[in-house]
């Protein structure tokens, strides 16, 4: 699975998403400023960014179990 450049994309989707996940949740915990600035505009790239991997999860599940 680790030589597909597919699955390997996937996975960096993934990490794109937990990161902008976890830059909202540490700017919720930190609260004050930086919140208020930026608070929807990050968790409006985490919709963004989770789309993109959803979609791409199930490109990928769609191409392997066609058997691409």
């Amino acid at each position: 699975m680790l030589e597909d450049p597919l699955f390997i994309v996937v996975g960096i989707a993934v990490l794109i998403v937990v990161g902008v996940l976890l830059t909202g949740i540490g700017g919720f915990a930190k609260g004050g400023d930086f919140n208020r600035k930026h608070a929807n505009r990050i968790m409006r790239y985490r919709i963004y960014a989770q789309a993109v991997a959803i979609a791409l999860i199930l490109l990928y599940v769609y191409l392997r179990r066609s058997g691409g």
